[in-house]
């Protein structure tokens, strides 16, 4: 296996598809935003991806991320995507560039507590659980409004976006209207005066209609990197 060609020609189909994904919406492909979701792919790897032209790197674990960082160029930027604990917070703050995972006020606390300690501000994402899987962490869509003007107390932290995840699906159609409903709460709160700048939702699976309905993140690990262990 060749694994140069494979990653190369991975990400070029992934751009292919989320530019013909965004001209059917009509929006401007340059709009999509491509992060390379590195769960358990080794630091070669990545750079293989990097010399592709991936700029943005994913990753859901703090521990994973934090060494993977000293072998890596320092334009890259860093994403984290999966859950956060508060008890690992004081190791995330100056360590990546947006939080995708903002799911509760506790977490916001402290996030805010220690970025305050480091004079620091950090960009963040609320999770929302659209689908309002038991399984899944996030805001529920209806507490979600309330939930931004408690957030406006704290200085340190930067609202930059919505982020869900869907579930599971074979048929990417049967979870359209989670993305859609995420693209709708983002209207409702841009309506009372809160710009809402990211969309983060879609994956390797359904990250075209995500696209369709008004995703201008999408995290794709597998179809850039293939299966993992």
């Amino acid at each position: 296996m060749n694994e140069v060609k494979d990653i190369k020609d991975n990400i070029k189909r992934i751009r292919q598809r989320i530019e013909q994904a965004a001209l059917r919406s009509g929006r401007n492909p340059a709009e999509v935003e491509l992060v390379a979701v590195t769960k358990n792919v080794p630091v070669e790897r990545i750079e293989l991806a990097l010399k592709e032209g991936i700029t943005i790197v994913g990753e859901n674990r703090v521990q994973e991320a934090l060494k993977k960082q000293p072998f890596l160029p320092d334009n890259v930027k860093w994403h984290l995507i999966g859950h956060l604990q508060r008890n690992k917070v004081k190791k995330v703050i100056g360590k990546f560039d947006l939080i995708h995972s903002l799911d509760s006020y506790p977490l916001a606390l402290e996030i805010n507590k220690q970025a305050i300690k480091l004079g620091q501000t950090v960009d963040v994402l609320i999770q929302v659980n659209v689908a309002g899987e038991e399984s899944k962490f996030g805001i529920s869509p209806e507490k979600l409004t309330d939930f931004i003007l408690q957030l406006a107390e704290l200085p340190a932290l930067k609202i930059k976006g919505l982020m869900t995840i869907a579930p599971y699906t074979q048929n990417p159609e049967t979870v359209r209207p989670v993305f859609r409903k995420l693209r709708e709460l983002r209207e409702e709160i841009a309506a009372q005066g809160i710009p809402i700048e990211y969309l983060s939702m879609g994956m390797t699976n359904d990250f075209e209609v995500a696209i369709e309905e008004g995703a201008n993140l999408v995290r794709i690990g597998t179809g850039i990197f293939g299966e993992r262990i």
